[in-house]
Parts: C-alpha cells; structure tokens; sequence
C-alpha cells in the first residue's frame, strides 16, 4: 500500500514519537494488528495480501516498523520485504506489482535467495491520528531501517491516496500529473518524492480482488445487480460487473516509485 499507504500527511509530525522494528518491540504484535486502519473493507480480500501479509510480521520483523506514542499506543505501522530484483526472470519493476513483490519476497525467503532490494508494502496510520504527518516519519525510518542493512534502494508500489476521487482518470495520466510546482499531483506520491524518490512507472495490476456479486454487496453495501463498471468509494478504478456470470471483479492500479539510498 506503500505500498499499501492510504494515507495524507499535511500537518506536523507529533513530537512524542518513538519508532522501532517490531523485532526490536515483539511484544508489540498484537497491538500492531489492533491498530484501527484505513484499509476499505474489499481492499483486505485480496487472497495474495490475505496468505502473507500477515506472514511479514511473524517472519520479516527487522522489516516491520511501529510508532508508539508517549502513552506507549500504537499510532502508526509500516511494512517492507527484502527481495531480488536483479535475477533471472526479474530485473523489471513488476506489472503486478504489491502482489508479485510479496510472492517474490517469500519466495525468496523460502529459497534462501540473498534480496538486493527492499519493497514497501504499507504504512498505514491508526485513524485518529490522519494527517498528523506520521505517514512522512514512517517512510524516512522505513527508508533508514533499509539503508542501516546494507541495501541501496527501497521501491514501493504506492497506492495513490487521492486516485480513488477521480476513479475514472487514467492511471498512467494521474501518476505524471504534476502542480506548478513540479511536485505531483496525488498527496501519497508528493511524500514519496519530497523523499527522494522518482515516480517509476504504472503497475496496472497491482492487486487482484475477485468475489460473488453477495461478497461485493457485504463489502460495499452496493447492489452489483447491472453489467459494467461500479464505482466503489475507495476503489481507485470502477469495479466490473458481471452479474450474469455472478461475480465481480477489481484489477487496482498502483505507481511504482523508486527511492536511491546511496549516500
């Protein structure tokens, strides 16, 4: 989400912030997963993210940031995967993007395969502290807990947080457009760049969500009962629907972005 990252940072960072690996703070696991998000709720059914997402914090914990305030709460989250981009088969920044970057970086693991790259896969902010400038925080530490390990680069297939106001935009538009300041347009993105990352490429299916014309109604609260496109409060594309054949489906877009570590 970064990535899955759905959040904005507009406001000052709190002061009273301290950021760890969850390695570092295990005790932390649960409170980590208690954390209310901002995830919307088809966005969790994605059955890649569902099978090892959860498996980023129980086997890649140098890899997981959490920031607690001086009350010890947990307020924010951000998780990364080591994986190799520079292999056979590879080499590219993924069309399928969060999904592929998580099967790859498990794979991996499995395999014994040394990563060269490290991917962001989400920061998420607890909801009530939205805006706070926390999500900033969690990719400069996100981006340190990585160069600290010897890697030169972090990439991050950023959901952009401002796409799903205009669903029907082109994706490959939206993730050039610029301000007349140069900056881009989507709010997640100027994070990333104000970082010192460049904005990449498209990943054009980034994640994979397909369920039952019933699933979709429980998840949304909509009808799906009419063929085509459905928008869906924070989709960033429309949803198509297929009610004859019983089932819907989204392909998500995201934006690959690269941050260089050197130096």
């Amino acid at each position: 989400m970064d990535v899955r990252d759905d959040l904005t940072t507009t406001g000052p960072a709190d002061e009273d912030l301290t950021i760890t690996t969850l390695a570092e703070r295990p005790e932390l696991l649960g409170a980590l997963w208690e954390m209310k998000d901002t995830w919307p709720a088809f966005a969790v059914e994605d059955p890649i993210g569902w099978l090892l997402f959860p498996r980023v914090a129980t086997e890649l914990q140098d890899y997981v940031l959490v920031a607690t305030d001086a009350g010890g709460a947990v307020v924010a989250r951000a998780f990364s995967v080591p994986f190799a981009l520079d292999r056979p088969g590879r080499g590219e920044l993924p069309a399928r993007g969060w999904d592929q970057v998580l099967l790859w970086a498990f794979s991996d693991l499995r395999h014994g395969v040394a990563p060269d790259t490290v991917s962001a896969i989400e920061v998420n902010v607890e909801r009530g502290h939205v805006g706070s400038g926390i999500s900033g925080r969690m990719l400069a530490a996100m981006r340190e807990n990585a160069r600290s390990r010897g890697f030169r680069e972090v990439v991050a297939p950023v959901r952009p947080n401002a796409k799903h106001l205009e669903p029907e935009a082109d994706i490959h538009e939206y993730a050039f457009r610029t301000r007349p300041d140069g900056l881009p347009h989507d709010p997640w993105l100027r994070v990333h760049v104000r970082a010192g990352a460049t904005v990449e490429k498209v990943a054009p299916a980034s994640m994979t969500i397909t369920g039952s014309l019933d699933d979709w109604r429980t998840w949304t609260g909509l009808p799906f009962d009419t063929r085509g496109p459905v928008t869906v409060p924070g989709a960033l594309v429309p949803v198509r629907c297929e009610p004859e054949q019983g089932y819907a489906v989204y392909v998500e877009p995201n934006i690959w972005v690269r941050h260089r570590l050197d130096g």
